[in-house]
């Protein structure tokens, strides 16, 4: 349940460049060996993370640090299914450790391990730890998250503590301009101005929203050392920045549980009973729940966010340790000097039209995608795939105002 002593990346001074590894800075990350499909091509850890603040308030337990999943599997299996007096079997492949889990003596934030709650403290946690104010609504940080929350309600794919964890950490470290230029290495432009893009949460729509978010940032967080963050433009910098780089992070005991549980080597007719036991469950926990069934949140990672989009990605993004430990996986082979590409949409996405998939790219990545996939397309029609349809014909019976409030959602 410790934090790993041994990383293949770490960062502690400017970006890496590992063995198999060649990094051109702002072109993207290329092989320098042969990669094989299924291997992992690095594993690093975030500079910062954070759980996404509607999913802690739904009590997704995780660690305050590493985001670690803090429910047993058979606890988080009663809660997302309703069944209280659920029973897994085989609970010994449950890797969780509440004995270890430890709490900060001052706001009560729950951590992994103790190693993780030191690490929490020496980084960031001391310039935002709420003590005894941590259920005060009126406390600044407080008044800030619920801002966010009215913003930017679930499926989330950001947070506003990831930008205050990032002035945290520089607040803290005795080397602030260290911890600045690693945050400088961020692609944190507001607009793309040779393709005339800029980003679709910065426009003239969510002045008002900005504005508020940016008062309240400030008045919780200002440091003289990072004035150039408080000032409206730097502020608008470093949202464009964490929506534009921050990547998900998701971490389950359950899943965790059900892997271990496939690994097993058991007779047919118990194989039978337990693949039988969990699609039950599955469904259970569908009805009561529905897709919402890991802890989630997002880090910002120097390595990955090097890496360009591709519709047709020959690398993808996973968190197998149960934590915000993020493993690059190979989908295929991949050759020397070939450019290593993940894909910034998500499956449903990928399977979109061109047109669609650009819509989404331009406006919160900020580029046009000239991959295989779309250069292979350009014949087709400039129209949305019958997904996006359907979603833009259900917006227009939203007033205004609704729609505003769902576009803030989808960072």
């Amino acid at each position: 349940q410790t934090m790993p002593v041994l990383l293949l990346l770490s960062f502690c001074g400017d970006q890496p460049s590992p063995h198999s590894l060649h990094l051109i800075h702002g072109k993207g990350l290329f092989a320098k060996r042969s990669i094989k499909k299924g291997e992992t091509i690095f594993v690093e850890r975030p500079l910062v993370a954070a759980q996404f603040l509607w999913n802690f308030l739904y009590k997704y337990k995780a660690c305050d640090f590493c985001l670690r999943a803090l429910e047993t599997a058979e606890e988080n299996a009663r809660r997302l299914s309703g069944i209280p007096g659920l029973s897994l079997p085989h609970p010994e492949l449950c890797r969780v450790r509440p004995e270890l889990h430890q709490a900060c003596p001052q706001c009560q934030v729950m951590y992994c391990s103790s190693e993780c709650r030191q690490a929490a403290a020496d980084q960031y946690h001391r310039a935002l730890c709420l003590g005894p104010s941590q259920e005060d609504p009126d406390h600044p940080i407080n008044k800030l998250k619920d801002a966010w929350r009215s913003m930017h309600y679930p499926p989330e794919t950001s947070s506003i503590m990831l930008m205050a964890r990032m002035v945290a950490v520089v607040k803290q470290a005795k080397d602030k301009a260290h911890w600045q230029k690693l945050f400088s290495h961020f692609c944190s432009r507001t607009a793309n101005e040779e393709e005339e893009i800029a980003h679709k949460l910065l426009g003239e729509q969510f002045r008002g929203q900005l504005a508020l978010l940016h008062s309240l940032f400030t008045a919780a967080l200002y440091d003289d050392h990072l004035s150039r963050w408080f000032v409206p433009e730097g502020f608008r910098s470093l949202f464009a920045l964490v929506g534009t780089n921050g990547q998900g992070i998701g971490t389950s005991s359950l899943s965790q549980w059900v892997h271990a549980c496939d690994a097993l080597e058991l007779p047919a007719h118990q194989r039978e009973h337990l693949d039988s036991f969990i699609d039950q469950l599955y469904k259970d926990i569908e009805k009561e729940t529905g897709d919402f069934l890991n802890c989630e949140g997002s880090g910002l990672f120097l390595l990955q966010s090097s890496c360009n989009h591709s519709c047709i990605p020959n690398a993808e993004a996973s968190f197998p340790d149960n934590n915000f430990l993020l493993h690059l996986g190979a989908l295929s082979d991949i050759a020397p000097g070939e450019e290593i590409c993940i894909s910034y949409l998500d499956c449903c996405q990928r399977d979109r039209s061109r047109h669609s998939r650009h819509k989404i790219l331009r406006e919160n990545y900020l580029f046009v995608c000239s991959c295989p996939k779309c250069a292979s397309q350009t014949d087709e029609l400039d129209v949305t795939s019958e997904e996006e349809e359907e979603e833009e014909g259900e917006a227009e019976g939203e007033t205004e105002g609704d729609e505003l409030e769902d576009e803030m959602t989808d960072v």
